[in-house]
Parts: structure tokens; sequence; C-alpha cells
């Protein structure tokens, strides 16, 4: 018998809030979290708007030490695992510590890092580098000092699958529950690269928006008015725990995780197959493995980038795999308030959807003003919308054609 999987704790850090209230809060109220940006210089940009973390404190989470040997993608990882693990109220004590596991995702590791050494090298010679440059910068240092910090000896690796890191990260934190390797396991995804090289090389792709005069207008999901993502950082991670373990120490639970599906486009480098065809698919397997059919779901929180193929890709997709349920079904894109955390974006987006099971409300698609003829379905547009929650799907789509989907639902025993 497979072993069910559920959801007793949540943590985020986000562009519009650094714990799950006030990143609920600003969703529900959809407050958008871009501005200009502010790390770093960005006036010979095109595209010079951001949607930055603001007022993070690692020190609330990390010690002085510990702050000054990591970089800002695994402080984020910590502080949103530390959030997760107090709201499931969990830690290893009384547990074999090789039954918790950390599986984080992350896209891009520490660009700044490899910026700043880089000018280093130039300027001073290989001698000057920090011993540290490597530990600091690679992807899996995420899952790994989130492990050293919590004491979690289980499963630890780090998805890197792009955009969809994140929810790959979630997902196959899923199946090691699944398969028995683990009670316990932190899934989700980090990033933070919003620095001049990542920003240079995705404006050279003609990826990001460049409504620069009006940022919080810029990521406009599924709006004909759209002209390209707006990048992002962020965390979000969730206490993914097998039902028995759970119910034992009786931890509150958020809903249950049912369905998890992985495809690829074998398609493009950056595009999507204009078929839709890995992303139906990823979606239909979900929906298999969940054991529901498409008229049972009420939400899909979209991957929804607010860049031209995507968006119409991404709708064509769900009306491949849904049918006549895809006019029914409500849709949103919180990236509209939030932009593209890239590896991040999963992971977050998977504790946006176990939230609006929780809390009986969808998050709405901002910025929605002209619909696109190509994108005809129910955006959720603008307003948050309280109603009957059962089962919620999350769709990330990676450059590369990575496609992963996963699905919640609302428990009972």
């Amino acid at each position: 018998m497979t072993r069910r999987v559920v959801v007793t704790g949540v943590g985020v850090i986000t562009p519009i809030g650094n714990d799950v209230a006030s990143m609920w809060q600003s969703l529900t109220m959809g407050r958008s979290g871009v501005g200009p940006i502010g790390c770093f210089d960005a006036t010979a940009f095109e595209s010079r708007i951001a949607a930055e973390v603001k007022q993070f404190d690692p020190l609330a989470y990390l010690s002085p030490k510990e702050v000054k040997r990591s970089e800002r993608f695994v402080q984020f990882a910590i502080a949103a695992s530390k959030q997760a693990a107090a709201d499931a109220k969990i830690t290893v004590d009384g547990h074999d510590p090789f039954r918790f596991g950390v599986l984080i995702g992350s896209g891009m590791g520490s660009m700044n890092l490899i910026e700043q050494q880089h000018n280093i090298l130039l300027a001073k010679g290989p001698k000057k580098l920090t011993p540290f440059m490597i530990p600091m910068l690679i992807c899996n240092m995420a899952p790994g000092q989130v492990a050293i910090d919590l004491g979690f000896k289980g499963p630890n690796f780090c998805t890197t699958t792009a955009c969809a890191s994140g929810a790959h990260g979630v997902g196959e934190a899923f199946r090691i529950i699944q398969r028995g390797e683990a009670d316990v396991m932190i899934g989700g995804g980090t990033e933070s690269c919003i620095t001049p090289m990542a920003v240079g090389g995705f404006c050279a792709l003609m990826a990001l928006s460049r409504r620069n005069d009006q940022p919080s207008r810029a990521s406009r999901p599924f709006d004909q008015g759209r002209d390209g993502f707006v990048i992002g950082e962020g965390a979000g991670v969730l206490v993914l725990e097998e039902l028995e373990h759970a119910k034992h120490r009786g931890a509150r639970i958020y809903g249950e995780m049912i369905g998890y599906g992985a495809t690829a486009d074998a398609y493009h480098m950056t595009a999507p197959d204009p078929e839709g065809l890995g992303a139906a698919k990823a979606m239909a397997l979900a929906l298999q493995d969940a054991k529901l059919s498409p008229e049972q779901v009420q939400y899909i929180n979209a991957h929804g980038t607010s860049t031209e193929l995507n968006d119409k890709i991404e709708t064509l997709a769900i009306k491949k795999t849904f049918g006549a349920a895809a006019k029914q079904v409500a849709i949103s894109s919180t990236k509209s308030m939030m932009g593209h955390l890239i590896g991040a974006a999963g992971g977050v987006e998977a504790v946006i959807s176990i939230l609006a099971i929780h809390q009986q409300t969808l998050p709405p698609t901002i910025n929605y003003e002209q619909p696109d003829p190509e994108c005809d379905l129910d955006y959720v547009p603008n307003t948050a919308r309280q109603t009957r929650v059962e089962a919620t799907l999350s769709n990330s789509l990676g450059f590369g054609g990575h496609n992963a989907t996963i699905i919640f639902q609302r428990f009972t025993s």
C-alpha cells in the first residue's frame, strides 16, 4: 500500500512578505512586490525592475559567522525551512535523524558570488579568491546547510531544473516518503540571482519586461499587453510527512499531497513545445497519480510567467488535459504579484496551492486588463475569490523543457 503524504508545515521568504501570514495577506489583497532594482545600478539595462526581497535580516535565523559564510539563496532556504519546521512543531529530537531529509531546488546558486570573485580574479589574481567560493556558490549548499542547521541526516540533494527546480524539489521529496525512504522531508526551492550578469543575460534573451516606468504593472500574465517576466527572488518550502507519523505526534495537517507528474518537452532550449504536449502530459500524469478527474480540481496555480509564449502555450496545455473542464477550473498566476522566483517559484507556489485549500481562497492574477484571445480561461482576474477548494494543481515549466506538476487535496482521514 502506498504511503500517504501530508503537509504539516510551510515557510516562505518572498518579495511580498517574509513569512507565510504576510505573504498570504499581500496575495489576497493583490499587492505587487515589483519595483526598481535596488541591489545594483541598473541604469544601462533594458529591464530595470525586479521583485526583490525586502527587509530580510539573516541574523534572525543564523549566527554572524554563518551569515558571513553563506550566500543569500542559502540564507533564504534556511529561513524558510526554520519557519516551516517551527510551523510543523517538529525536530529530530527523539526520532531517527536518518528518517528526516531535505530536498531544496535552486536554478542558479550564487551568481552574485561568481561575479564578485571574477572581478577579484581579474583585478588581483587567483591568490586573492576566497577559499569559501566554491562551497558558498554551489546550488546543493541550500539543502546541505538546512540539514546541518536542523540535524536532518536522511536523503539530501538539490534539483536544478531552471524554473521547475522548486516543484521538482517538492515532487521528489513526496516520492521519497511514498517509497518509505524517509518519514519527514523538507521540500521546496530557493533563489537569489538579481545580479548584473543574470539580469543582463535574461535581457539578452528578450525575456524580461521593459515596463520600467510602471513596475507594479509590469508582470501581467495572460494579459494581451504582457511583454516579459519580472525577475524575483525568495524561497518556499513545505514539511512533507508520512500520514501515520504526523498523526502519531498530533500534527496539524494543512492538506495532503496526492499527485506528481514530470516530463520533458525535448523541443528547444528556451521555447516551450508549441503544442504544449510536455506540460499537458505532466498534468495528466499528476492527475493519474492523484486518481482525480479534471473536474475534481478547483484551482490551478499556473506557471504563468507573463511572457508571450508561456502563457498561451500553458493555456493550450490546460485545455488539452482538462478538456471541457478547462472552462470551469479557476487559474491564477501569483507571479503577477511577486515576479518569477526562478528556482524558488515552484516551492513558493506549492505553499500557495496548499494554503488555497487551507484558507478556501484563491489568490488573483493582478494586472489582467485586456484579455488575450489565445488566453481565454478563468484567470481569477485582479481580485481574490473565496470559494470551495478541495483540490489544487500547480505547474512549473523550466528552460530546457522541464515540466513538473504537483497536486494537493483537502485532508480527510
